[in-house]
């Protein structure tokens, strides 16, 4: 969080909602309700106000006075539109595949039992999703004002790898999102940030047009900002309350085991096993294995590689962040009244138990659907990196003085982007240490090697090359900029900026006088 003004009113309004929560619920409700007040009472007063420009100049006929109605129509009419549109847009329907209750039984009367329990709609749609996740999402019929419909989904590797009743915590959980008036006042809530978003976008972009932008800039600047604060605060109260109701329902056991069992698989599939399944592509036309047909063996496999307590150890360390609603695990397991510890094994996973025979049939067709969409990069990678290889090998024959400049530089590119970092930085030692003409490219290359190395030099050749190629100055800013705020400070980045920018600026002078 960078704006300590805006994390210190983060603090105070969470300390708000769990002294009050009934109060602050209402508090949010009416400042969303003021602003589409304010709205409405906008495009009304700018309505109006093109109303009597026109009446005027009927009245008058002065080709100013047209002029000038012509100008406030074009800015007022704009934003009236976006406002209008925002409303009646719909959002964009969920991806997924769909199921029913004959490919799921088991999943179907579960939900069955949970609005029973929960006294809550009706789930309209069931998606089974490529990700590690599951979620509620509310979509509206037809614009703003005529209801909504409910969309369960649920990632296939999150069912794989979860146990049935670890899974059932999690949808207890989801259903608790939209039991009550939790959905709709957080579909509401999600549709005024796209709304204000994209008005505030506008506004902002010509905020030096005219006056109307400029003030609507502003004002919706100073509700965003507390707006935002405001249903963050409440987005986070929601999970805690939806794990209450999970933990009322699946036990606090069942529950903490879902969220610790979820953190660790979550992390370890993205740290590993889709890495370890792209690094094929280095050595295979297609992959070994299919990424959803091969997860479940591959999960029970690894087990040793996630579910270890140094990684527990390292995930229940991690503290709730003021970007992301979802509280943090230990904070979350903690207030179901769990402790940290690693889950059993699983018996039998919530995929084959939810949805038997259908599970390996959407394993395949996942499999399809990634492989359609990945196919073309991929062995276009394999067989640009093939090639790059035989050039390699071809210029490894050869001894490095006897290769034209071109040539070694192609030969260090292709070690550093083939290879490895070590074997490119021998070559451009070579290169840079012959005598005569100096090359920007290399030294650019060098300069990089040395950063990732942790060495400070690097810097001295980035300024070099962009010395000797000033189109390279963006390239090298970029990267100078970045290394020096995460290893020194923001103020040695900066320095740097300008110093090279200075005497880029200086030699170009020189040039100039010649």
């Amino acid at each position: 969080m960078d704006d300590p003004a805006y994390e210190h009113l983060l603090l105070g309004l969470q300390a708000q909602a769990e002294r009050r929560p009934i109060l602050f619920r209402a508090k949010v409700i009416l400042i969303s309700a003021a602003a589409y007040l304010l709205l409405f009472a906008s495009l009304i007063l700018l309505g109006l106000l093109l109303f009597w420009a026109f009446s005027t100049w009927q009245q008058r006929h002065s080709v100013m006075l047209l002029l000038a109605l012509l100008g406030m129509a074009a800015s007022i009419i704009p934003v009236q539109w976006i406002v209008i549109k925002m409303f009646l847009t719909r959002l964009p329907k969920p991806e997924g595949i769909e199921i029913h209750a004959k490919d799921a039984p088991k999943l179907f009367h579960v939900l069955s039992q949970l609005r029973r329990q929960l006294k809550g709609p009706a789930i309209d749609h069931v998606l089974i999703t490529d990700d590690f996740n599951a979620a509620i999402y509310q979509r509206a019929k037809a614009g703003l004002f005529f209801g909504h419909r409910n969309y369960l989904m649920l990632g296939l590797p999150y069912l794989i790898g979860m146990a049935p009743k670890e899974m059932y915590a999690t949808l207890a959980h989801e259903y608790g999102h939209i039991a009550g008036s939790h959905g709709k006042l957080g579909a509401w809530i999600y549709r005024q940030r796209r709304t204000f978003g994209a008005l505030h976008e506008h506004t902002e972009a010509n905020r030096e047009d005219d006056t109307i932008n400029r003030l609507f800039a502003h004002l919706l600047a100073q509700f965003a900002y507390y707006f935002n604060a405001y249903t963050f605060v409440l987005s986070r109260e929601e999970e805690y309350q939806a794990d209450a109701v999970a933990t009322r329902l699946a036990g606090s056991l069942h529950n903490s085991h879902s969220l610790i069992r979820g953190d660790l698989l979550a992390r370890w599939l993205r740290e590993d096993f889709w890495p370890k399944l792209y690094s094929q592509a280095k050595t295979r036309e297609k992959p070994a294995f299919m990424p959803y047909t091969a997860m479940p063996m591959a999960i029970k496999a690894a087990r040793d590689e996630w579910s270890t307590l140094p990684r527990l150890r390292s995930a229940w360390a991690q503290n709730s962040d003021l970007l992301d609603t979802h509280p943090c695990l230990r904070d979350r397991v903690l207030a179901a009244g769990e402790r940290c510890e690693l889950p059993a094994q699983i018996k039998q996973s919530a995929a084959d138990y939810f949805l038997g025979s259908q599970a390996a049939v959407l394993s395949k067709k996942m499999d399809e659907q990634w492989w359609q969409k990945e196919q073309k990069e991929w062995q276009q990678y394999y067989r640009q990196r093939s090639r790059a290889l035989e050039k390699i090998a071809q210029f490894g024959q050869q001894a490095l003085g006897s290769l034209a400049v071109g040539e070694a530089q192609e030969y260090a590119v292709l070690l550093h982007d083939y290879e490895s970092a070590a074997a490119a930085k021998e070559v451009l030692e070579h290169l840079l240490q012959r005598s005569g003409e100096k090359y920007p490219k290399p030294m650019f290359l060098y300069g990089r090697i040395l950063l990732d190395e942790g060495n400070r030099r690097g810097l001295d050749y980035l300024a070099d090359a962009v010395r000797l190629a000033p189109a390279m100055f963006d390239e090298a800013g970029q990267l100078a900029y970045r290394w020096l705020y995460h290893n020194e400070n923001e103020s040695a980045a900066e320095e740097w900026i300008v110093q090279l920018g200075a005497a880029l600026d200086n030699a170009a002078v020189e040039i100039d006088r010649q």
